[in-house]
């Protein structure tokens, strides 16, 4: 399952959580539109994992924990601290981010 925050709480699913995933994205991103399905897909293919979408724009808290500067950003989150970031529009780079912390 994947949960689209509504508001700058990324922190709180984070501390919450072992294991998170996140796709920062905007809605005026192209690429982060194309991911999207993918996200949702691996989601549904990765047990014990939350993954979450958070809008780079209107969330700059939860922007600010993987210093995202370009979109689409995933990130990866083990034991409430950060541990990678990665820029793509490539499903095959995403999934090893994934798996990194599997």
């Amino acid at each position: 399952m994947v949960q689209e925050i509504e508001q700058d709480n990324l922190n709180d699913i984070v501390s919450s959580n072992d294991t998170v995933i996140v796709q920062y994205s905007a809605t005026w991103c192209g690429n982060c539109r194309i991911m999207k399905p993918k996200f949702k897909k691996l989601a549904t293919e990765t047990d014990g994992v939350s993954f979450v979408i958070v809008d780079a724009e209107k969330f700059p808290e939860s922007r600010k924990m993987a210093t995202v500067d370009n979109l689409p950003t995933f990130a990866t989150f083990k034991a409430g601290k950060f541990v990678n970031q990665v820029q793509t529009n490539k499903f095959e780079v995403l999934k090893e981010l994934v798996n990194e912390v599997l």
